[in-house]
């Protein structure tokens, strides 16, 4: 569930691509990557350690966790729909940082296919935003 080491192991190759980068771009960019990681490393390792004490009454007590994995997976989906209606109208930026963080939440060994496939769906629906409706 927790992949906190895969992200330590990142960031730390990083900051040894930094150290033997030929240009000060591409060190910066390698020190940002590193960064980057390391926090998510540290994000990941304090829910793993503390993720008994961040669920509420209400979701130990459930018996069937596919419930709220199913709620959770929907509540996501309509996040992730208004998002993309919305993209266009996003700064450039924020449509970075957003895709940058949608491109490190799978396998790190296939974050390239993930970004690509991202990429590939935005380019896809970049169209169909500006057909689509409010509710």
């Amino acid at each position: 569930m927790f992949k906190f080491a895969k992200y330590h192991e990142k960031a730390v190759e990083y900051g040894d691509l930094a150290i033997t980068s030929t240009g000060p771009d591409q060190k910066r960019d390698f020190q940002q990557l590193g960064r980057r990681f390391a926090r998510l490393a540290d994000k990941e390792r304090w829910l793993a350690d503390n993720y008994q004490d961040t669920l509420t009454d209400t979701e130990l007590d459930r018996s069937n966790g596919i419930s709220l994995a199913s709620e959770e997976e929907q509540v996501l989906r309509c996040l992730g729909a208004a998002l993309i209606m919305q993209w266009s109208t996003l700064p450039t930026k924020l449509r970075r940082e957003i895709f940058d963080n949608a491109g490190c939440m799978g396998d790190l060994l296939e974050t390239a296919a993930l970004r690509g496939k991202i990429a590939r769906f935005l380019h896809r629906n970049k169209d169909e935003e500006d057909k689509a409706g409010g509710c």
